[in-house]
């Protein structure tokens, strides 16, 4: 498999040397340095592109790459917002897109352990919800997108939650997710459910990037000669 790597910092060296070891090809690395390095010619020499840039990149990458009809798999957070833009350009192209806020397996497993504890907890309102999160100081996006996912899947199933706060919620209604920053931790996330009475946590706690790094290559292998837009639970079929 031939890769193009759309943001070269930690993460996408990482990638790099998992593919590589895995006998995949490296024929493109963009980063702030060289992105005019990014063009048709050079992006048509993959067989599919892996984005882990900045929030502020990351539309250009991914819709150039759907324009140009290179398959782009995406873990950059914080610029969801455009989403359903990007959505709409691989609906155009009759491309192939797959995001996720977070592609390690063990995560997707905690996404839906934390949807069925919601469900659980839903008819017991004495226990009030919040996320905590905590990454290194070097990740720009607060709450982290993996975060946002989790409360996302937690307002689905709790009705005395209709959206999310960052660091306090204002208001009953308002689910907090809190955010700390501290050097070198790939990234942990805990969910809490506290009454007058207890307390129950869920936590993913990840030691490395190699989990990170090992879904989107995963990903990458299998979206290759698909059509559509997709995500881990298309890859993990649950």
């Amino acid at each position: 498999m031939k890769i193009a790597l759309l943001g070269y910092g930690r993460m996408g060296k990482y990638i790099e040397g998992l593919a590589v070891g895995d006998g995949h090809e490296i024929v493109l690395k963009i980063n702030l340095e060289n992105k005019n390095e990014l063009t048709a010619e050079n992006i048509q020499k993959a067989d599919v592109a892996i984005e882990f840039s900045f929030p502020d990149a990351a539309f250009h990458n991914i819709s150039f790459c759907l324009n140009n009809g290179v398959p782009v798999i995406s873990g950059t957070t914080g610029w969801i917002d455009q989403l359903s833009e990007i959505e709409s350009i691989c609906k155009k192209n009759n491309g192939a897109f797959f995001y996720a806020s977070n592609f390690s397996v063990g995560v997707n497993l905690f996404f839906a352990l934390n949807k069925k504890l919601a469900q659980m907890m839903n008819s017991l309102p004495e226990y009030n919800a919040e996320i905590l999160e905590i990454h290194h100081t070097k990740k720009l996006d607060a709450p982290s997108g993996t975060a946002i996912t989790l409360a996302e899947g937690m307002i689905a199933n709790l009705d005395s939650k209709t959206k999310w706060e960052k660091e306090n919620a204002t208001e009953d209604s308002g689910l907090a997710i809190k955010s700390q920053r501290i050097p070198d931790v790939p990234g942990t996330h805990t969910i809490t459910y506290g009454s007058e009475i207890d307390k129950i946590e869920i936590s993913h706690v990840a030691h490395s990037r190699e989990g990170f790094a090992r879904g989107a290559i995963l990903a990458a292998t299998w979206i290759i000669g698909k059509k559509g837009i997709y995500g881990m639970e298309d890859l993990l079929g649950y």
